[in-house]
């Protein structure tokens, strides 16, 4: 396990070349538009190989041939940063019936907004989970203004909701540093974004899942208990957010129950 986070928070702080040695050679397909615009093997990419970065800024190749090889339409999609994506290698059990996971460490909203379409609309999910904020502040794609943040997410929420898609946004967890870029000091940030967060659910009729009040110390980050480096969750701190997780999907179920119900009056 220890491993594994490792793993996440130096695919979050360092370029690809730092971890293993230098990246590896990926060659692209062609120029210009065209069918196939993903490499074919695409061992050895993460979020800051240079290719991703020259190439595909938003990573969309990561998952286009995951989504092609779903049997079915997926009840839930999962789609957010390194969070995200951790969290379905260390509790699988929300994985195993209908949600999808479309993580990609390190990526920050407007790189989700890029590939939402693709990940999350073109599946025809009944919900999505959006979950991403920590890289933003952190400024993983350079500076930003939380104007552009919110921006960002309104356009996931009305995107799914204009494709009949329930929405559930999940807070940005709790945060006191980042081992990255320890001379900022998030927390009180991350509390003003997720306040933004909660109210706009509430305007657009989606639904708000509170992990930061769940899992906040009083020093405005996780304990090492839940989230060793101060950022991912482990296993502990997922089994914290699965719950509250589940019960923001029923809530969102329920909600469109009744608007169904409403307009059939």
């Amino acid at each position: 396990m220890r491993r594994v986070l490792a793993g996440l928070l130096a695919l979050v702080a360092a370029p690809a070349f730092a971890q293993n040695g230098p990246p590896a050679v990926v060659t692209p397909p062609g120029e210009g538009m065209m069918d196939k615009p993903c490499p074919a093997d695409q061992r050895g990419l993460n979020f800051a190989h240079p290719y991703v970065r020259q190439y595909d800024w938003a990573w969309q190749c990561r998952f286009a041939e995951a989504d092609k090889q779903l049997a079915q339409a997926p009840q839930v999609v999962f789609i957010g940063d390194s969070i995200t994506e951790g969290w379905v290698g260390l509790a699988p059990s929300l994985f195993v019936s209908g949600a999808v996971g479309r993580g990609i460490s390190g990526q920050t909203s407007p790189q989700i907004l890029v590939r939402f379409y693709q990940d999350v609309v073109r599946l025809r999910p009944n919900f999505v989970h959006i979950m991403i904020g920590t890289n933003d502040i952190a400024g993983n794609t350079g500076p930003s203004s939380a104007e552009m943040y919110t921006n960002h997410i309104a356009a996931m929420v009305d995107i799914a909701r204009s494709n009949g898609i329930a929405v559930v946004i999940g807070s940005i967890l709790p945060a006191a540093k980042f081992p990255w870029k320890p001379q900022m000091a998030p927390a009180k940030q991350v509390v003003m974004l997720n306040a933004w967060l909660k109210d706009f659910a509430k305007l657009r009729g989606a639904v708000f899942a509170d992990y930061h009040t769940a899992l906040v110390n009083a020093e405005g980050g996780m304990n090492p208990d839940v989230a060793p480096d101060g950022i991912h969750p482990n296993a502990k701190g997922y089994a914290v957010m699965e719950p509250i997780a589940r019960a923001a999907i029923a809530e969102a179920e329920k909600m469109g129950v009744k608007k169904q119900v409403a307009g059939k009056r």
